[in-house]
């Protein structure tokens, strides 16, 4: 399968994309926010991703639209990557310890968008001068825009970056587990297409 490239310009973002789903977790990304721009890498790395990104956006403003879109143009890519689906497992489920944090991703590629995202009460601040509340921005882009279905749950934690970190990486795991190749199930389901 060869990767596929997306351009997105809009007054807010300038973005360019490429994105193999099949690759070895390689990654070219430059989003101008330094915590962002470590989460793609490490959802890149863990998902076994080939994804160059290069984002210019209004960062003296704040960092909303770049996210944001940033997960428009990946959600894009990866629903022009995996549909119409066949010959997947579908189903993905992925749990991420790191240090104190424990979070779970569980996700469904049924070409219907939905996201809960369950991280409590607490998950609220900034690590470095990134505020977390864009890490739902950033989910809910790129599973809308993918037609994904997830669900993304802190079981537990303390530390921010820990916490958002492993949020990344079982999205990322759920994901290369929901697209395992697997021959012996042609559509995975009943409908007959997804």
């Amino acid at each position: 399968m060869s990767a596929k490239q997306l351009t997105r310009e809009t007054k807010e973002t300038s973005i360019s994309a490429s994105l193999e789903i099949y690759g070895s977790g390689k990654h070219e990304i430059d989003t101008g926010i330094g915590f962002f721009t470590h989460m793609l890498e490490s959802f890149s790395k863990h998902a076994l991703f080939d994804v160059a990104l290069s984002c210019k956006g209004d960062l003296a403003v704040d960092f909303h639209h770049s996210v944001e879109d940033c997960g428009i143009v990946l959600g894009t890519l990866l629903k022009q990557s995996i549909y119409p689906v066949e010959k997947i497992e579908r189903f993905g489920h992925g749990v991420v310890v790191m240090d104190e944090a424990c979070v779970e991703c569980a996700l469904d590629i049924s070409n219907r968008a939905f996201l809960v995202f369950d991280m409590g009460e607490s998950y609220v601040g900034k690590v470095g001068e990134f505020d977390v509340e864009l890490v739902e921005e950033w989910f809910r882009a790129a599973c809308f825009n993918a037609h994904i279905s997830a669900h993304v749950v802190l079981k537990r934690g303390k530390n921010l970056h820990h916490i958002t970190e492993a949020a990344f990486k079982a999205f990322a795991l759920a994901l290369r587990r929901a697209l395992a190749p697997n021959e012996r199930v042609a559509v995975p389901s009943t409908k007959g297409c997804l």
